[in-house]
């Protein structure tokens, strides 16, 4: 079977006249003059009414684009987005002091959870360069692993604020 490439006309039985616009290993991307864009498996059943060749682009956007997150979220302290929980969204911190007289400080939670989840990635971070480190020997990355971990233990106070648990920190399983 003959790869179609970007631009080929082709008849599909049930989805009528149609162009390829991007190809995948497995799909076509078919815009349809009565349907609108489709995807389609590459086996298929149409009719080929006008086929290019050499114009197909085996990685789409979409590969290149989530590739380039992944990058960037392993090795750069460039932060996900991360959902707040639901009944903190709009809300503030209220920090009150012990003494009498002084004032209230009033926090936007938003900008204290991201602030959060800066010092989260940051730490994520720092975990992958010491374990990437080859001027580390393993004893040296088990210890420094053992404070990330405590430090990840530490937080555990603000999972309260994060909506999906996957987010949240994990300290030490198996309380000593």
């Amino acid at each position: 079977m003959k790869l179609l490439g970007i631009g080929s006309r082709i008849l599909h039985k049930e989805l009528g006249k149609g162009v390829i616009t991007n190809v995948s290993s497995t799909m076509y991307w078919v815009t349809f003059m009565d349907n609108g864009l489709e995807t389609i498996d590459i086996d298929s059943e149409y009719e080929v009414i006008d086929a290019i060749e050499n114009e197909v682009d085996t990685v789409s956007f979409f590969d290149v684009e989530s590739s380039l997150v992944a990058i960037l979220q392993k090795w750069s302290d460039t932060t996900q987005r991360v959902a707040i929980a639901d009944k903190w969204k709009g809300g503030n911190i209220v920090l009150e002091p012990g003494e009498s007289g002084g004032s209230n400080k009033e926090i936007p939670i938003n900008t204290f959870f991201h602030k959060i989840v800066i010092v989260r990635d940051r730490i994520r971070v720092m975990e992958q360069k010491i374990n990437s480190s080859k001027n580390l020997d393993d004893q040296e990355k088990i210890d420094l692993q053992q404070y990330i971990t405590r430090i990840y233990g530490s937080l555990t106070t603000f999972n309260v604020l994060f909506k999906t648990k996957g987010d949240q920190f994990i300290g030490e399983k198996g309380g000593k």
